[in-house]
């Protein structure tokens, strides 16, 4: 056993079950066949649709957005690799309460990612064979249709859930021949567009910048710029898998962002210039009616017959075969990825043991069937791409302010570590990391967050009815009557609020008013926290309390988004660049406020083998007796 395993506490035990037989190569094509999937396929046209022809600044700049944050994890990969990893870091550093709420946004994201590419697959292949009713419209947006395009998707979530059950080693070789091919074709299709370029779309109907320059920031979130950078955390999530995690964790997901950047760039450069807008149905310059064109089951695919250039449209019918394995490609992948989390957040008793249940191939096999499940389910309220692909940016991007904040937390608390890649200057890297997630957090509008605070606040339900009273923190019953008075309320307040499940610029009538609103949806959130804090043993009240920034932050966010340039008002009380400002010195005080929260967990002490900082004796849950733990209230 390494002098890095011996360290390992107890609760990490389950990670030495794994296969660790991923070489680098293998990582990072893990990491590449996540970031190229559905999202060169969609996004080029969302980004266009959203900030003209300067959506080419927001691939650059959601490039080096992620690069930051990925920096950041890279050094805590190297030090501390493990399955399931961006779930599991939280709760080292901050305790159980943060961990659980991170940990549960980044499970939502992560499953409902394999969902978010197979309906890529049934959409694009519905432009192209109409006669099979995969689509329909729906409030101006392509949808799923029921039922062949929801059963058609739900046929291509079990080909994912197959090639994962067979094992790691079969999915990562698997999966580096489809990376060369998705490398391949993305690279081929930028340099055909470039045949049919016409400078004159970057310079004629409005500029460069028609909408603005709020657009360009916006469309990092909204339109699948974001959402197709995120793959980068593949080699993270399955570092506990890798042969040398160590030195090839850091080096693939740095790498895998950079050739993501290199291709995205380029790919919307030459997109861009080979736009028709006669040929899309449009009027010439309509950058904002492009999402409702005939272009958008099929961008590139589109772009390339409308040339008229023989060699294009022949490579047009290879482009969407391609469409079909790329997003495959993807989907596979992060249906691993969500066995991972949930795995993960077993690892960390959010969830139940049998969770952690390993097949004879490696896999944990009982994660990967409720990550099959969940993600399924993900077609009932969002069957469509462009409605999806929000929610999943800002749910995962918010679980990822916590690797700037968590590097100078472990610098501070785990200082003995081995780290075989030392992040260079963090002092500035990590706080600009941590800024960089909130603002593509806040960039995802209100529309998008109020449906993602509802889904991820709902999570701590479980926290009351499951892990509190397992750990002794509060007594069982306590812990039921909390959790369930916490779920009606939570869900009566949003129902009152008529935001939640609507793409509506206006909330259902009859709603609340805002204001109203969002006092309710406060005071439901922190009065359920109040009372775990009150109602928990010493321990859990230390957990709970290191949290508080993060709440703070989060309603904080929720209000500005309301009144600022991407909420629901014509006339914003915050316009840009007021209301990015306001947002960025809240970022600043709760990044500095979150690294002073940071604390030696349990879990962390029994990594670097010294005491923990939370009060006595770490309860374990076979001390609970038939009304929970003694020390409780």
């Amino acid at each position: 056993m390494s002098e890095q395993e011996m360290q390992i506490g107890e609760f990490e035990g389950t990670d030495r079950q794994l296969r660790r037989s991923m070489p680098l190569q293998q990582l990072l094509f893990l990491s590449m066949g996540g970031i190229i999937g559905s999202g060169w396929l969609f996004a080029v046209l969302g980004a266009d649709a959203t900030a003209g022809p300067a959506s080419v600044i927001s691939w650059i700049l959601g490039g080096i957005f992620v690069l930051l944050i990925a920096l950041t994890y890279a050094e805590i990969a190297g030090m501390l690799p493990r399955s399931g990893a961006i779930v599991r870091y939280p709760g080292l550093t901050h305790g159980a309460f943060t961990g659980f709420i991170l940990g549960w946004a980044y499970s939502l994201a992560a499953v409902s990612v394999a969902a978010i590419e197979a309906e890529a697959v049934v959409t694009y292949l519905a432009g192209k064979f109409t006669a099979a009713h995969f689509t329909t419209t729906a409030s101006g947006v392509t949808v799923l249709a029921w039922p062949n395009g929801i059963v058609f998707a739900v046929l291509l979530m079990v080909l994912f859930f197959v090639v994962n059950v067979v094992g790691v080693r079969f999915l990562s070789e698997f999966n580096r021949w489809i990376t060369w091919w998705k490398l391949i074709i993305p690279t081929l299709t930028f340099l055909l567009l470039f045949l049919a370029f016409k400078g004159s779309n970057f310079t004629s109907y409005g500029g460069f910048a028609p909408l603005g320059p709020s657009p360009i920031f916006q469309a990092l979130a909204t339109s699948g710029i974001v959402f197709a950078y995120l793959g980068f955390r593949q080699a993270l999530e399955y570092g506990g898998e890798a042969r040398n995690p160590q030195r090839d964790v850091p080096i693939a997901t740095i790498l895998s962002v950079v050739i993501g950047m290199v291709v995205y760039v380029l790919l919307q450069i030459a997109f861009t210039g080979a736009i028709d807008f006669h040929k899309a149905g449009i009027a010439a310059g309509a950058w904002a009616a492009l999402k409702g064109s005939s272009w958008a089951s099929g961008p590139l695919y589109s772009a390339l017959n409308a040339t008229g250039i023989g060699l294009l449209g022949a490579f047009a019918t290879l482009l969407l075969i391609d469409a079909a394995i790329s997003p495959s490609g993807t989907g596979w992948i992060y249906l691993g990825a969500g066995t991972r989390s949930i795995y993960g957040m077993s690892v960390h008793r959010y969830f139940p043991k049998q969770l952690q249940a390993i097949n004879s191939y490696g896999i944990p096999w009982v994660a990967l069937l409720a990550s099959f499940v969940v993600g399924c389910l993900f077609f009932a309220p969002l069957p469509s791409w462009y409605s999806l692909v929000g929610f999943i940016t800002s749910a995962t991007v918010l679980t990822y302010i916590m690797g700037g904040i968590g590097l100078p937390v472990l610098r501070r608390t785990a200082p003995g570590l081995a780290r075989p890649f030392r992040l260079p200057v963090a002092e500035l890297i990590a706080p600009l990391g941590f800024l960089a997630a909130v603002m593509v957090v806040y960039w995802s509008g209100f529309q998008t967050l109020v449906n993602v605070y509802a889904a991820v606040f709902i999570g701590l339900t479980v926290f009351a009815w499951y892990f509190a009273p397992n750990e002794g923190w509060i007594r069982r019953d306590v812990g039921a009557v909390l959790g369930i008075l916490f779920l009606v309320a939570w869900v009566v307040v949003n129902k009152l609020g008529g935001w939640v499940l609507t793409t509506s610029s206006t909330a259902a009538p009859g709603s609340l008013s805002f204001p109203a609103y969002f006092i309710l949806f406060a005071a439901t959130l922190v009065v359920f926290t109040v009372a775990m804090w009150w109602f928990s043993n010493e321990t859990g009240r230390m957990h709970i309390a290191r949290s508080a920034w993060l709440i703070v932050m989060l309603l904080a966010t929720f209000l500005i988004s309301y009144y600022g340039e991407y909420g629901p008002l014509t006339k914003p009380t915050l316009p840009f660049p007021v209301s990015d400002i306001v947002e960025i010195a809240l970022g600043i005080v709760c990044y500095y406020w979150g690294v002073a929260s940071g604390f030696i967990t349990e879990e962390l002490s029994e990594i670097v083998g010294v005491p923990a900082d939370a009060p006595g004796e770490r309860p374990r849950a076979p001390q609970l007796g038939p009304r929970g733990a003694s020390g409780a209230r």
